[in-house]
């Protein structure tokens, strides 16, 4: 047994960070799915398609689905979708790094660096430990404090039970930005209810800004020590971008999908900025819906589609080229045209590297996409009834990880259930990870020549 755990020891160190990740959701996806078999974990009939689908639906905290999860699933399989969100939610680097204590391991310092360069943007790998526990406390805190403000909004309407079962779940699934509900029609019948909306839009908000950015606003916040009152200091680069962007696309997508008539049906004012306002929270990430999505016209579904291309911030759970990939792109679009030599962010350059990482980001998603939106139509689009708009919006929710469709989802044929599996496991990956750990890097040994062609 202990040559076991060593030779599983050794596996794991000598495994890539990129590698890592990419196993580590292969894994966690397969036990979900296996589980999900289980004949006490569903009602009737759940095939092994359909549990594979729900697992990489949840643990890549999407949410689309191909089944009821609360009328096919048992108490028990909405238990296993539940921990699977939260592990992929938080991340299964973030508990690779509990594995590697519990068997009395430490990451090594390339693949602390690497975790911390990509979930915290920062290159101190010795503060790993300390940063990791602060992001399990924040999540716990949000999802604690998030469930009993649910409890108390869905209380009237239901029994004590029901309202407690259904504001953890929901809680979880808010925060995780994964978009599972128990109700067959979203969260549709809360509509109303201001306590239930404003606590899933704080819970998607505070799960798609990026953990790191959650806590460097707290430690901000707090006073230094010693000293019980002094001047905030300057949040870090990084946090300020995310901020900003995602402030501003929350309110851009607002403003455009109520001038757009996202819901031509509500009769009063209020009703349709509200539905308007949580419509563009959720669609960057999280996939609740208050409105009938296949019901929207053209206009407003393509904004739904933009927001989901660009997903929440880095280091959260949410999918897309992420808040400040985007950022960055229209700073070096707004250079270019200038004639500067490099983006600048709040008075900032930004390095050479980190924008060409930024077209990479973008050339590999618009790439994928393009396949995926090709593939779809040629075994979806021929269907009576699914139109081109129906295929483009489910190929970029599997991307963006959202989990919104307009009823594609559950008539999709067995091509088009895989291209999507393989979808979403791309995109809450990052296609960029995912090629790296297929792709060893190599340092070119030689250089060519300068050559020029016409562009544009």
């Amino acid at each position: 047994m202990i040559e076991r755990i060593a030779g599983i020891r050794d596996l794991v160190a000598g495994r890539s960070p990129e590698g890592l990740l990419v196993g580590g959701f292969g894994a966690l996806i397969l036990l979900g799915t296996g589980l999900l078999q289980l004949p006490w974990a569903h009602h009737g009939e759940v095939g092994f398609l359909d549990a594979l689908f729900t697992a990489t639906s949840a643990v890549c905290v999407t949410g689309l689905i191909v089944v009821d999860t609360g009328g096919d699933f048992t108490t028990f399989g909405q238990a296993v979708i539940l921990l699977m969100i939260q592990a992929g939610g938080i991340g299964v680097m973030s508990f690779a790094a509990i594995a590697y204590q519990l068997l009395g391991r430490r990451l090594n310092l390339r693949a602390q660096a690497a975790l911390s360069n990509a979930m915290l943007q920062r290159e101190a790998a010795t503060e790993f430990r300390s940063i990791f526990r602060r992001i399990l406390h924040f999540v716990l805190l949000a999802e604690s404090v998030g469930a009993a403000l649910l409890f108390a909004g869905m209380l009237p309407e239901m029994g004590a039970s029901d309202a407690a079962c259904s504001a953890v779940f929901h809680a979880v699934s808010a925060f995780c930005n994964a978009g599972f509900s128990l109700y067959s029609d979203s969260l549709t019948a809360f509509r109303g209810n201001a306590v239930v909306m404003a606590t899933v839009m704080a819970l998607i908000v505070l799960g798609g800004i990026g953990h790191p950015v959650a806590i460097d606003v707290w430690q901000r916040l707090r006073p230094r020590s010693g000293k019980r009152e002094g001047p905030l200091r300057k949040l870090a680069l990084s946090s300020r971008v995310a901020l900003w962007t995602s402030g501003a696309l929350i309110m851009a997508g607002f403003v455009l999908l109520l001038a757009f008539g996202l819901t031509p049906g509500e009769s009063f004012w209020t009703d349709r900025a509200a539905g308007a306002l949580f419509q563009s929270i959720t669609a960057r990430t999280a996939g609740f819906n208050t409105v009938e999505i296949g019901d929207l016209a053209p206009a407003p579904l393509f904004l739904l589609v933009l927001l989901m291309f660009i997903g929440g911030s880095p280091g959260s759970c949410a999918g897309g080229i992420k808040t400040t990939t985007f950022a960055l792109w229209v700073a070096k679009l707004k250079s270019r045209l200038s004639g500067g030599k490099a983006p600048r962010l709040f008075g900032r350059y930004i390095p050479g590297e980190i924008t060409r990482r930024v077209s990479t980001i973008i050339g590999l998603s618009v790439a994928w996409n393009s396949l995926g939106i090709l593939l779809l139509l040629a075994t979806e689009g021929a269907r009576p009834g699914v139109g081109m708009q129906d295929v483009v919006f489910e190929q970029i929710s599997a991307f963006g990880t959202v989990g919104l469709s307009t009823g594609l989802t559950g008539d999709l044929s067995l091509a088009g259930r895989l291209w999507i599996i393989v979808t979403m496991f791309v995109g809450r990956l990052g296609p960029l990870t995912l090629a790296l750990s297929m792709f060893p890097r190599k340092q070119a040994k030689i250089r060519y020549p300068e050559g020029r062609i016409m562009i544009g």
